[in-house]
């Protein structure tokens, strides 16, 4: 029997996120140290308010640093309206609507808009290569949902580990 993928056997199920009322700052060093090249952007209730690219950040970042300090990182996401997909679609679709919308990855939200994971071009070329997958067991939320504080630099910190 051979089963269509749905998005939750390809995505990130923790990924780095970020908090809207966070500074742009905060987010650029998160995205550095974390490595990921989009940062899920999410509110206080946990819902998605956007995902952040690295290209964008880092021309927002040519501004001091004092002044990025103060600004925060809704400024950007709020500009623009976020396309996401569900855990339980199919991967095709969700390709589909990448391809559609020209990006590069998708934030997966469950049935209220609540960040689960993050879906990337990455996940569909490992998986296309027979890698392994990021996937969580069904009914666990992500890991890491907002950094309480930053990830350890890249090099020192394994995916998929937990940041408590």
């Amino acid at each position: 029997m051979n089963e269509r993928p749905t998005v939750r056997g390809l995505m990130d199920a923790a990924p780095y996120s970020i908090s809207e009322d966070e500074s742009l700052l905060m987010a650029w060093e998160v995205m550095e140290r974390s490595g990921q090249q989009q940062l899920p952007v999410v509110r206080g209730d946990g819902c998605c308010a956007g995902l952040l690219e690295r290209a964008e950040l880092a021309v927002v970042c040519a501004a001091a640093a004092t002044a990025l300090s103060r600004r925060k990182v809704r400024e950007l996401v709020h500009a623009r309206r976020t396309v996401t997909a569900h855990p339980e679609e199919p991967a095709l679709r969700a390709a589909a609507v990448m391809t559609a919308e020209r990006l590069d990855a998708l934030p997966v939200t469950d049935r209220h808009g609540r960040l689960v994971g993050l879906l990337t071009a990455r996940d569909y070329v490992a998986a296309a290569a027979g890698l392994r997958s990021h996937a969580e067991p069904a009914g666990q939320g992500p890991a890491r949902a907002t950094l309480p504080g930053l990830p350890p630099h890249r090099a020192t910190r394994e995916h998929g580990i937990p940041i408590p």
